[in-house]
C-alpha cells in the first residue's frame, strides 16, 4: 500500500512545498519505506511509498526518457514485464526494474488509452511537463482510492485519503448532507460523492484530465453483460481453473516475503493451494 497526494495552480501560482508536504506527512502509514516529491512552476506532486518492486531504484516519482512526464503511483501492474518488453520493442528507454515505470513509458505510448493495457490495481497521477496537464487514473474496479477536488478558480488538489486532502487550505469541510442522506439509505455513499462538498471519488474505471483550469472525465471500461457463453460444466471449470491459476501467478511477482491471511472459506484456501 502505497499513497499519493498533488495539487495544480490554475493561475500559475508557485506551489507552496510545505502544503505538498504536509499533506503527504498524513499518508506516511500509507507507505513507511520512503517518499518523493516533484515540483514545478504550478505543479506538486508526492507519494509515500512501500516497497515491493525494485526495491533499490523504483524511488518515485519516476519520470520518461527526456523528463517531460512524471508519475506517482499507488499500486501494482501485473503484467508490467509484458508491457516493458513490447514497449522496449518500440523503442522505449527503461532505467528501473519497476511497474511504475511502465506505465509511464505505456502513456508516453498511447496517452490517455494506456489505461486499456493495464491489469492491476492502481491510481496514478501523470504531469506533463510540455502540454501542461494532469492526468489521474483509477483500477477498473475501484480497488486503490483517489480523491479530488476541483476548486471555483480551476485548481486541482487529488489524493489517497480524505486528511491529505483536507490539509490543503482551499479545500472547505462543508458537509454534503446528500452524501450523508445516501449513507442513512444505502449504507454507503455511492461515487463520486463523498462527505464533503468539495471532495469528489474518481469513480472506479475512470480517467481525469485537467489542463488550463479545466477538467475532462471518462469512464474507459464497463462490464460487458451482452454476451451469451455456451460452455459445459468441465470446461466452465477448466477455465475458471486457468484464470485463477494464471491471476494467483502474477500477484507473485515481488522482491519481498509473501504471506496469504486463511479465513477458513473456500476461496482463501484456494488461494493458498494456487500459490503453493
Amino acid at each position: 500500500m502505497c499513497g499519493i497526494v498533488g495539487f495544480t495552480s490554475a493561475n500559475s501560482q508557485p506551489v507552496n512545498r510545505e502544503i505538498l508536504e504536509r499533506m503527504n506527512a498524513c499518508i506516511v502509514h500509507r507507505g513507511p519505506d520512503d517518499d518523493g516529491f516533484y515540483i514545478r512552476e504550478n505543479v506538486g506532486l508526492a507519494m509515500r511509498r512501500l516497497s515491493i518492486i525494485d526495491i533499490a531504484h523504483g524511488k518515485q516519482p519516476i519520470h520518461n526518457h527526456d523528463k517531460s512526464k512524471w508519475i506517482v503511483f499507488n499500486g501494482e501492474i501485473y503484467n508490467f514485464q509484458e508491457l516493458r518488453e513490447d514497449l522496449e520493442k518500440r523503442g522505449h528507454k527503461f532505467y528501473t526494474n519497476s511497474d511504475t515505470e511502465a506505465i509511464i513509458h505505456l502513456y508516453d505510448e498511447y496517452g490517455a488509452d494506456c489505461v486499456q493495457y493495464l491489469r492491476g490495481m492502481f491510481a496514478f497521477a501523470i504531469w506533463d511537463e510540455r502540454e501542461k496537464s494532469l492526468f489521474i487514473a483509477r483500477d477498473r474496479i475501484g480497488k486503490k482510492p483517489l480523491l479530488y477536488s476541483h476548486q471555483p478558480n480551476g485548481d486541482l488538489i487529488f489524493g489517497s485519503e480524505f486528511r491529505a486532502l483536507l490539509e490543503h487550505p482551499s479545500i472547505s469541510r462543508e458537509v454534503n448532507y446528500e452524501a450523508i442522506h445516501h449513507y442513512l439509505t444505502f449504507i454507503y455513499v455511492p461515487a463520486p460523492l463523498t462527505g464533503f462538498k468539495q471532495i469528489r471519488k474518481l469513480e472506479p474505471a475512470h480517467w481525469l484530465l485537467w489542463k488550463d483550469g479545466k477538467i475532462e472525465t471518462k469512464r474507459y471500461w464497463s462490464l460487458d453483460y451482452s454476451e451469451k457463453i455456451k460452455i459445459s460444466e468441465e470446461d466452465a471449470i477448466e477455465e475458471t481453473l486457468q484464470i485463477l491459476t494464471e491471476a494467483t501467478k502474477l500477484r507473485m511477482i515481488s522482491e519481498v516475503p509473501l504471506g496469504a491471511f486463511l479465513s477458513g472459506g473456500v476461496d482463501s484456501s484456494t488461494v493458498v493451494a494456487l500459490m503453493a
